[in-house]
């Protein structure tokens, strides 16, 4: 299991495959930042400059994308994606 970085680039979608990626591993501090923030009802504009690091003024389509796939993949990590990360992570 990779250990992730606080801040790694996020695509412009998250992934929807049905196991862990690399990807997921590497940022699963930015979907717990994102479960956080929904929690808190933040702003999905504010989310994504601080979280996504998209300017939603400059790329307001990216910027909505990202934070909506993004999301959908930290709630997907809350109902199945752990049980990967306690077998071990993503198969290599």
């Amino acid at each position: 299991m990779s250990v992730p970085t606080s801040d790694p680039p996020v695509a412009d979608s998250a992934p929807t495959d049905a196991v862990l990626t690399g990807y997921d591993e590497q940022h699963k501090i930015t979907y717990l930042r994102l479960l956080d923030a929904d929690a808190e009802h933040a702003d999905w504009r504010e989310v994504a400059r601080i979280v996504l690091q998209i300017d939603p003024d400059k790329e307001p389509e990216r910027a909505r994308r990202a934070w909506e796939t993004h999301l959908a993949r930290a709630r997907w990590m809350t109902e199945h994606g752990y049980k990967f990360l306690l077998r071990g992570g993503a198969p290599h």
